[in-house]
This record gives structure tokens, sequence and C-alpha cells, in this order.
């Protein structure tokens, strides 16, 4: 596969050149899109539906329990549909619980006490869900010290547990909402899949949203062992399209736009899956462009101006209070990235993030 042709099926696979009907649509397809940074995460979906879908429009589908937010993988937040948050977590679970044990070990966190606070949580929320910080209240109540992160992992560990889960959206007046309500899974979710094999449906799913892929970028993205992978490339390959050897394409790739371009400036959101979810990035950004993009020391991957596919530039936004409706603020790294089609790249974004 020529790197032209690659760059293309994944800006297809991606919904970037093939958007989805809605944004749930678009969520189902990509199955988790990285959303430590809330905005980010729903942007994201915005970028990959046709139309104008506003920010209003992917919070409504929170309300409705259409999409949730959940630590689904390698310990890191995702917005993911509803319906296949159980049978994820069934795959990632046990892995992500080894990767915290010493951790949990330090703050005295166990089986019992999980299940003691869990207990005491499906009671007072079973009328309606509560923030981050009355539940860290609802832990102290119970003799429970908090600090330390002890509370935040606790919580932590039962949305791994599939006992809680990040909901709808809470309101901040002439401000983005920046937090959601936690709710209990058993209550909030109501329809769910449940796959006949969901290892094998896991590398499907991923190929599906992510193609072209290999197992080295299937591991990296699920958190899974690279030998769990290959297990998992082997159950499902029957499943997607090997176009080379070890690289996989989806059996049935969603049709590109009528006029949309390949070429076109795209403002990717903060830790886009486009850029962050594979072993290797250099596909879609040389050296010099990653230094700038990150991951940096501190983790974050910032915001990036796509052109041709790769990455050419960066972005900034506030989502500060009275700030979400200033204007973006664009950082090419290519001296001939069009400032025209950079605005209206950052525009569509603006629409978003103010509707």
């Amino acid at each position: 596969m020529t790197p032209s042709a690659l760059l293309s099926e994944r800006l297809r696979s991606h919904r970037l050149t093939a958007p989805a009907r809605t944004v749930t649509d678009a969520a189902a397809h990509m199955l988790a899109v990285q959303s430590q940074e809330f905005l980010a995460g729903r942007w994201a979906l915005g970028i990959r539906t046709t139309g104008s879908p506003t920010l209003a429009t992917v919070d409504r589908a929170f309300a409705r329990g259409d999409l949730v937010r959940s630590w689904t993988m390698r310990g890191t937040l995702h917005v993911i549909p509803a319906a296949d948050l159980r049978w994820v977590l069934s795959v990632t679970g046990e892995r992500q619980r080894k990767q915290v044990a010493g951790r949990h070990r330090e703050l005295g966190i166990d089986a019992e006490l999980l299940d003691r606070v869990g207990r005491a949580f499906r009671e007072r929320l079973a009328d309606g869900g509560r923030t981050r910080a009355q539940l860290l209240d609802d832990i102290a109540e119970l003799g429970i010290d908090p600090s330390g992160q002890r509370g935040v992992h606790i919580i932590g560990a039962l949305c791994v547990d599939a006992v809680l889960v990040q909901g709808p959206v809470v309101a901040r007046e002439g401000a983005v909402g920046r937090e959601q309500l936690f709710v209990l899974v058993d209550e909030h979710i109501h329809a769910e899949a449940m796959p006949d094999d969901p290892l094998a449906e896991f590398f499907v799913r991923y190929v599906d949203g992510h193609g072209p892929a290999t197992a080295a970028d299937f591991a990296w993205w699920s958190g899974l062992t690279l030998g769990v992978a290959r297990e998992a490339v082997e159950r499902g390959r029957h499943r997607v399209s090997e176009v080379d050897d070890g690289v996989f394409v989806s059996a049935m790739r969603p049709r590109r736009a009528r006029g949309v371009d390949d070429d076109a400036v795209r403002a990717l959101p903060m830790f886009d899956e486009y850029y962050i979810s594979y072993a290797d990035r250099g596909a879609v950004a040389d050296a010099a462009a990653m230094a700038l993009i990150g991951p940096g020391k501190n983790g974050m991957v910032r915001a990036s101006l796509l052109s041709r596919g790769r990455i050419a530039g960066a972005w900034t936004h506030s989502a500060a209070v009275g700030r979400h409706r200033d204007a973006p603020l664009a950082e090419p790294f290519d001296a001939e990235l069009d400032p025209d089609a950079v605005a209206a790249a950052l525009a569509r974004y603006s629409d978003f993030v103010s509707g």
C-alpha cells in the first residue's frame, strides 16, 4: 500500500471523508474515541458527522443515554456507545486492573472496600446521578479518606467494574459543560450488545474505524498485550481484509461523501484518534510535527491541523467561562498551508462549540 493510499483509506475509515449521518452513528463506527479532554472528545464526533452538528447535539446523546464516557482501555477516558460499554470492559477490564494493582495496594483499595462502596453507591444513585465531588463526599461519609487520589481511584475502579459510568453532561451557565454525572450502569444503560466473540469484535471494530492498521497498532490502542492482540487478529481476520502482510482494512468501508477532498484542511481535536491510536504515527506526521503535537512530557496531545492527510499545524481554543465563543488560534507548521482553508476548518469548530 502506497503512503497516499494509506492516508486516503485512513481518512475514510475515520469518517473524515465519509462522515456519518449522526453523532451516535459516528461513535458506533469508531467504537471509542479518546476523551480525557471532554470537549475534544465531543468535537471528535462532531467532525466525523455530516451537516452541522453542534455541541448541544452531542450532549443530547449523553442525556438520552446513547453515549457514555468511561475508562474503557489503557486507563484512559473514552466516549463509547452505551450499548458497547459492558462487553468492551469484559475484554479490557482485567488488564486495566493489573496496571493499577500496585497503586491500589499503596492506597489500601481492595475488593472488599470496592464492594462496600459499590453497595453504598447503588443505594445513593438509584434515583439519579451525582458529580465526582458528591461521590467523594459520599466516600468520606463511609469513613474512607478520599484524599491522596484514593477517592478518584475508587471511582475509576467502579467504572472499570461496570458499576458506574459518566452520563448526562452537567450544564454551566455561559460556558461549555466540562463534567458529567456519574450514574449506575445497571440503571442507565438499557440496550446492550453482546457479541459472540468480544475479543474478535474488538479487533474488527478497531479496524473498521481506524484501518489500515496492524496487530501492533491494535495492541497499543486497546492496551492489550501484543500476544492477546495477535490472538484477536486470528479470531477476527475472516471479518476484515488484509491488504498487505499484516495490514488490515475493514471489509465494508464507508462510502466517501461527494465533494469531500482528501487534501482538505481539517481541525482535529486534542488526542484525536486519527493521530493517537497507532503504535507508529509516522504515516501522518514527520518527526518535527510529532515533537510539536505530542504526547509531551505531561502526556498532552495538542489539537492539530490536518492537510493532505498529514499533520501540518496546531490550534488552540479556550473553553473557559465566557471564552468558548472566542476565535480559535492557528499555528501552522507548513508555510504553504492555505490561510483561507485553515480559517474555514476552524470556523466549523467554532460553529460546533457555539451551537
